[in-house]
């Protein structure tokens, strides 16, 4: 037997049977549909079978045949491992860049201000940040790790635990010694409470309807109020003074720390919230720029919880 047609054919395959066309696919493909056209019937004219049922019925998309649609899965993974066999060659190329996912409000209240000890470290690894409010597919866009913030569990990727958080009442100094003050939770029904929606249908995370109730207040009505979806803006509507928020410990660490907010009612404690993990495909799990960055931030998240039991 002849030696398998090239992978350009059965790329061709692939792309025509998922767009249902030879255009769409030379569009994915940069090339002419003619091409691509080409290159099927040389996959069909070695393989000895039809590939798409063509002018069915007047059809004007193409019908891949059930031989076909058998195979695909099988085609679909080949190019996934071949995918990752190159980037496995790539990772030991200098200059290579390490391409890192987390939240907007992750980035800006945790994950900047501490990177210059990263590039500290490690000095020879560039970092391409991408900054997006939904979850990236890793695969498809090349995400090398991110910063999740979740149960944990998330199909394909492993999980690293970074931080745990919990939830609690923060507002401007000058919010706090108003007259009259806020000294127990039942005052909070006098000021404006900022609401985080940023987890927003997430079932397990915090609301103030969820602290309210765990500090035994009555009479506040909990819904009301300003409600923002991302945790970095709660937190500086809460500076600005704009009224009580109920804050992401993790994210409102350094602006506690600088005295720009301050805690309400500690002795009630705080609301178990999610919790911040370091996610990462299996196979990249050994990829040295991957190990440093994951082993940096797990150092990052043991500073900070070990600043925090000593307050």
């Amino acid at each position: 037997m002849k030696s398998p047609v090239h992978l350009n054919a059965l790329r061709a395959f692939e792309a025509s049977a998922r767009h249902q066309s030879f255009a769409k696919a030379a569009a994915e493909l940069h090339v002419t549909p003619a091409a691509v056209g080409q290159l099927v019937r040389g996959l069909e004219e070695w393989l000895g079978m039809p590939l798409f049922v063509r002018n069915a019925g007047g059809r004007t998309r193409l019908v891949a045949t059930g031989d076909a649609l058998r195979a695909l899965p099988e085609i679909r993974a080949g190019f996934d491992r071949l995918s990752a066999g190159l980037e496995r060659l790539q990772e030991g190329a200098a200059g290579g860049v390490l391409t890192v996912t987390v939240s907007p409000a992750f980035a800006t209240k945790w994950l900047l201000p501490r990177f210059e000890r990263f590039q500290a470290a490690c000095p020879d690894t560039d970092v391409r940040l991408e900054i997006h409010a939904r979850p990236m597919d890793f695969a498809a866009q090349r995400v090398d790790i991110g910063v999740r913030y979740g149960a944990g569990a998330w199909p394909g990727l492993v999980a690293d635990k970074l931080m745990d958080e919990e939830m609690y009442p923060v507002c401007a100094p000058a919010l706090l010694h108003q007259e009259p003050p806020l000294r127990t939770p039942g005052d909070l029904g006098r000021v404006a409470l900022i609401h985080d929606l940023s987890m927003d249908g997430h079932a397990d995370f915090p609301t103030w309807e969820t602290w309210l109730r765990q500090a035994g207040a009555t009479g506040v009505a909990a819904a009301r109020g300003l409600k923002i979806n991302n945790s970095a803006a709660v937190l500086q509507a809460a500076i600005e003074g704009r009224g009580v928020a109920l804050a992401r410990s993790v994210m409102a660490r350094d602006d506690l720390a600088a005295g720009r907010i301050l805690r309400l009612f500690p002795e009630i404690g705080g609301t178990r919230a999610l919790a911040y993990y370091a996610v990462y495909r299996p196979e990249s799990a050994s990829q040295p720029r991957l190990a440093a960055f994951r082993d940096w931030l797990l150092q990052e998240a043991a500073l900070q919880h070990a600043g925090a039991r000593r307050r």
